[in-house]
């Protein structure tokens, strides 16, 4: 491909060396050090796999490090563990038993601290909870919290007795919540009384009872009193968290778990039908995360780490509960809305614990650009000194902005890809040892081995659109669709057989980076030309009264397809037509006139996943039919849609 022909995202990205005082703090430091890793991990990945493994506790040594191929793989065949004991009982038994685990905070100002040896205790009980109700190893747990310390408890102590559990996000629906329990076939809830957005109090409980009518699998509900408001309890059925936990004994042994059994069920939203329960197996999955959170952020003892996600995102059980913990991290949870009760919230509680390195999405770090700098500059944000990112695309405006900003232009910013099906980041830089680029996704992580190809499986080359694939196994990788085997096949292996075809399309540079431009969907054929709505996006964002936006394809009778633009403006900017004129011909001026919107619409929200990630797929469904027709379970905020459709009633199209 011609340089000019590259997109412009690409042709203007800048190498930025990683900072010459983070390099000695990096697990591999230099690039040449990460060239030679890599290859070896690639060459002899069982040789890497059983090296990372090895730093875990096994209750039995495993046979084999690893078998078969897609769709039919395992790693470390005959091996058991446990995930609870590597996340818990090893740091609370050893040096770190009082050091904190979590420093906890509530929406209200409410704080708690944890400590390995006080999370220890509490799993343990109640782990013994719940085998009182005869919870046992393959059951599954539907747990409807939001980030509490209790939800990790929960969550640590199903792990301890073999049990599967399935986190449904807190601002979920009823009938999403039901959707869930009914297709998991759950044999227990656990919730808290309320949860807390925006001072807002959310009715779990009431939701869970709504949920359950007509349930007869789930025979035990137990609630945790995040208020002290009174909830509806059914005899026989409903159990107060803290009277049980009284009552239950403080000591309970782990399960010994065979490295690829499942450990752990989440949902994603299908684009039709009902969602796809992912199953992850629990060594794979520890072992895979494990992996990730050392490497990909470098975590120390003496790190003070805050991931912003909700624990109803997989981020948040890759990179805290599970990744984290397992490298005996000081983490920060929080459990409301970043921006709440004032903007520089996030500022405040970096500057309260000291937080070096901080995980968020996208979303969140576009929230803190439309801020502005001089909220930044109110807070001691000197403590920072890398920054992650994943969830979608983050912009190279937004990682400018970051980097200047946020990270005095000498911290690592760590722009990562991942899926829900990966349980990690196969893309993501390698902070002490690789240039990093402003938007790029990084390289290949260890032991992985990407590529990108066309649509008949041959690699493309560099600097060229093509599919995204993953050509070999790895430890994290989904093993199943939760009762439906041949859907997980047919989604993820038929598509190209061969590989894991992830639906993503891509370019891979000349220095090895991969540039993530969005689900295959989201790449739009315009009269022959193939225009990434990552890079249309980029140039909206680049406009200083833009503070976010999403493109979809529009079917054209002629052209077969034109990009239509959503935007999000700045605040107290003025909108209107000629601002929609102006948007519309600054993306032809920065990419092309190919690339000139057929529309832009300027609206006041987006329909958002619970991680903040834009679901493009309602944008498009708006513009042709009207309306949402899918699967809607996945949105945060349910009214999000009927105010798109407010914003844009009498429009063109509408």
């Amino acid at each position: 491909m011609l340089d000019q022909d590259r997109p412009k995202m690409i042709q203007d990205s800048r190498k930025i060396a990683p900072p010459a005082a983070y390099v000695p703090k990096s697990y591999v430091q230099g690039e040449e050090a990460y060239r030679t890793l890599y290859r070896e991990s690639v060459e002899y990945p069982e040789s890497f796999w059983a090296a990372v493994a090895s730093e875990l506790t096994w209750i039995k040594p495993w046979e084999t490090v690893m078998e078969g191929n897609f769709p039919d793989f395992a790693f470390f065949r005959g091996g058991y563990l446990n995930v609870s004991e590597n996340c818990v009982d090893r740091h609370a038994l050893s040096f770190r038993r009082n050091k904190v685990a979590i420093f906890w905070e509530g929406e209200n100002g409410e704080r708690r601290i944890i400590t390995y040896l006080r999370l220890h205790e509490k799993v343990q009980k109640f782990a013994n909870v719940l085998k009182r109700f005869g919870i046992q190893k393959g059951d599954v747990v539907s747990v409807y919290m939001q980030n509490l310390p209790e939800t990790f408890v929960a969550l640590l102590a199903i792990l301890r007795i073999g049990a599967i559990y399935n986190t449904v996000f807190a601002g979920f629906s009823p009938e999403a919540l039901r959707e869930r329990v009914v297709d998991s076939k759950a044999k227990m809830v656990i919730c808290a009384n309320r949860s807390y957005r925006r001072g807002r109090p959310i009715p779990l409980k009431e939701n869970v009872d709504r949920a359950l009518e007509g349930v007869d699998t789930v025979k035990t509900v137990i609630v945790y009193r995040r208020s002290d408001e009174e909830v509806p309890m059914s005899p026989g059925r409903d159990y107060d968290w803290d009277e049980l936990m009284a009552e239950a004994e403080p000591i309970c042994p782990v399960e010994p778990m065979e490295a690829n059994e499942p450990g752990l069920l989440i949902y994603t939203s299908g684009t039709s039908g009902k969602p796809k329960g992912i199953v992850h197996a629990g060594g794979g999955f520890l072992v895979g995360t494990y992996a990730y959170t050392k490497y990909q952020l470098d975590l120390r003892d003496e790190d003070v780490y805050w991931n912003t996600a909700d624990i109803g995102w997989l981020t948040s059980h890759i990179f805290v509960l599970i990744g984290g913990l397992a490298l005996g991290v000081t983490t920060v949870l929080y459990e409301g809305a970043l921006d709440y009760p004032h903007p520089g919230r996030l500022y405040e509680m970096v500057e309260r614990y000291r937080v070096n390195k901080l995980f968020s999405a996208p979303t969140a770090y576009r929230m803190l650009v439309k801020n502005g700098e001089e909220l930044a500059r109110r807070y001691r944000l000197s403590t920072l000194e890398l920054f992650a990112s994943v969830g979608e695309p983050l912009n190279p405006e937004a990682w400018e902005w970051v980097y200047r900003v946020l990270g005095g232009g000498r911290a690592v910013i760590n722009n990562t890809w991942g899926q829900t099906e990966t349980g990690g980041t196969p893309l993501a830089g390698a902070p002490g040892a690789v240039e990093m680029k402003p938007g790029s996704c990084g390289v290949p992580f260890y032991g992985h081995t990407l590529d990108v190809v066309d649509g008949d499986g041959n690699p493309v080359p560099d600097g060229t659109p093509g599919f995204l694939v993953i050509r070999k196994p790895f430890p994290s990788l989904a093993r199943d669709i939760f009762g439906n085997r041949q859907r997980y096949v047919d989604t993820y292996f038929n598509v190209m057989p061969g590989v894991y075809f992830t639906g993503d399309s891509a370019i891979r540079d000349e220095d090895g980076h991969f540039w993530v431009l969005g689900r295959v969907d989201d790449v739009i054929n315009v009269s022959g030309h193939r225009i990434s709505t990552m890079e249309m996006e980029s140039a909206l964002i680049a406009h200083p009264k833009v503070v976010e936006a999403a493109v979809v394809g529009r079917p054209d009778p002629v052209k077969g397809a034109v990009p239509v633009a959503f935007v999000i403006l700045e605040a107290g900017a003025e909108r209107g037509p000629d601002l929609e004129q102006e948007l519309e011909q600054w993306v032809a001026d920065e990419i092309g006139s190919f690339a000139r919107p057929a529309q832009v619409y300027i609206v006041e929200t987006m329909p958002r996943t619970r991680s903040g990630k834009i679901i493009r797929r309602m944008l498009r469904e708006l513009i042709q039919e009207g309306k949402v027709q899918g699967d809607t379970t996945g949105l945060e905020d349910f009214d999000a849609v009927e105010r798109i459709l407010e914003n844009l009633r009498g429009r063109t199209g509408f």
